[in-house]
């Protein structure tokens, strides 16, 4: 028998990994959903793919290695289904297998598995992809339950200011308008967040201040905050991605620098930058800052006031 030793208060929970990714896939059933109704078969296959090719490349890469399959925690799902939400309806089956198989692989298992990649799995797999094939990770179609395969694509309501004035403000909260499959609807996103929090998965800092400051600086430099919060992937980002336990802070200082910096850096890259999207790469930047602020801004020791200077 092992003896751990660790300083108080010493919590006992049920909440392991499984549970905890539950709760997540729970939340993201909402956005899931929406996706599938808006954008039809085509959305639920692009969606299983990255899902399965998830959970079979951590699979296959843990029997190769000699390690506990770990597939049953449920974290390689989570990231398949993430990354899935991430894609554009049209994308081709194969783009979903590389996504997923960079995530599990590149990304998480080579650097020892849950708990120690530097960067979210799927923002990273997604970056990959976007600047890879940036055509087919943009190619958008027109919302349409269960649409024809030739259905009509469409640039994002980010990229085309026409295109943004043939939607109303109901229309980009529902999710009637293009873009990745989990981004489109708020509402749903919101549902999952409510989830979330209530069920204790995730702290209000992160996605609060994450779309505050971007608010604030949207309606600096636009003049239209809600239209900026309302379109492209940044609230998907806030709730679902920003809030990764292995990338984000521990301190709660931490997050709030965190986040903070994730607004300024979506806005930054929206309003003075070559992409019209801006989440993915102001996500990742930040997860490379983490460890930094992890070192400089340590939570105070339970019990403790500070320490006491030398008389």
């Amino acid at each position: 028998m092992k003896l751990y030793i660790s300083t108080p208060p010493h919590i006992r929970t049920n909440k392991d990994t499984k549970r905890i990714m539950l709760d997540v896939i729970i939340a993201l059933l909402p956005t899931t959903l929406a996706g599938i109704y808006f954008f039809g078969y085509r959305a639920a296959i692009v969606l299983a793919v990255a899902c399965v090719t998830a959970v079979l490349a951590e699979f296959i890469w843990q029997k190769l290695a000699h390690q506990p399959v770990r597939t049953g925690d449920l974290s390689a799902l989570v990231t398949g289904l993430i990354l899935g939400l991430n894609l554009p309806p049209t994308a081709p089956w194969w783009l979903a297998c590389i996504g997923s198989i960079i995530a599990i692989i590149l990304v998480k298992q080579l650097f020892g598995g849950i708990g120690h990649n530097f960067m979210n799995p799927a923002m990273a797999a997604r970056g990959v992809l976007i600047v890879s094939w940036p055509a087919l990770m943009t190619a958008y179609t027109l919302p349409s339950v269960f649409p024809a395969l030739d259905a009509v694509t469409s640039a994002t309501i980010l990229s085309d200011a026409q295109v943004a004035a043939n939607y109303t403000y109901m229309d980009m909260f529902l999710g009637n308008i293009p873009g990745s499959i989990g981004e489109v609807s708020k509402a749903a996103i919101l549902l999952g967040l409510l989830y979330m929090l209530i069920r204790g998965v995730v702290s209000w800092r992160i996605p609060v201040v994450f779309m505050g400051v971007f608010a604030a600086l949207s309606a600096i430099f636009t003049g239209d905050a809600l239209s900026a919060c309302l379109t492209g992937g940044v609230l998907f980002g806030a709730v679902f991605m920003a809030t990764d336990y292995t990338t984000s802070p521990m301190s709660r200082l931490g997050q709030f620098i965190y986040a903070a910096g994730c607004g300024l850096m979506v806005a930054l890259i929206r309003n003075f930058g070559a992409y019209p999207e801006g989440v993915t790469f102001a996500i990742l930047l930040m997860n490379i800052v983490t460890p930094l602020l992890d070192k400089y801004i340590k939570p105070r020791i339970y019990g403790t006031k500070g320490a006491k200077k030398n008389a």
